[in-house]
């Protein structure tokens, strides 16, 4: 499972970073939280990936929003997933979204392009893969992968990409 979110192509980047693209081709399931911008980003990987499961983001206009939900939901292997882009403000996220989504395991989001892993007291996980084109204040820009076994995530590793 590769996870990503916060591309904003092409206005941060021309292109996906290689090592994304890569990890998107060797996926089964591909999560993008949102924040495309373009609807050509939103076709290439759907062309690429054997499953997407994606929402959109406060910067995807009419065009995306038609395409895709506020908030996707999936079960994959047992593992109830909801990806969603915006959480609100970090401080007391984890709970609130806890209370915000009881019949869940694993909440994907983006917006803040800051990564993000957390459990509530609920066994909720929290999970931001930050962005792969816009760094904003962290040291590198970045995305995920992670194996779903049995209903539970296993192996989550946080990418960090090269400088452009």
């Amino acid at each position: 499972m590769t996870l990503t979110t916060d591309t904003h192509l092409p206005k941060r980047a021309r292109d996906l970073p290689t090592p994304l693209w890569q990890a998107i081709d060797a996926a089964d399931v591909v999560i993008h939280a949102g924040d495309w911008v373009d609807v050509a980003t939103l076709d290439a990987i759907s062309a690429r990936a054997t499953r997407l499961i994606a929402c959109y983001g406060n910067n995807d206009g009419p065009a995306l929003r038609a395409r895709l939900p506020e908030i996707a939901r999936a079960d994959l292997d047992g593992l109830r997933l909801a990806v969603i882009h915006e959480t609100g403000q970090s401080t007391g996220r984890t709970e609130r979204c806890a209370t915000q989504f009881p019949d869940t395991d694993l909440l994907v989001f983006g917006h803040s392009h800051i990564p993000w892993d957390t459990t509530a007291t609920t066994g909720l996980r929290l999970l931001n893969p930050g962005s792969p084109t816009d760094r904003r204040r962290q040291p590198f820009a970045t995305f995920m992968t992670a194996q779903v076994t049995g209903g539970l995530l296993t192996e989550l590793t946080l990418h960090q990409l090269p400088p452009r």
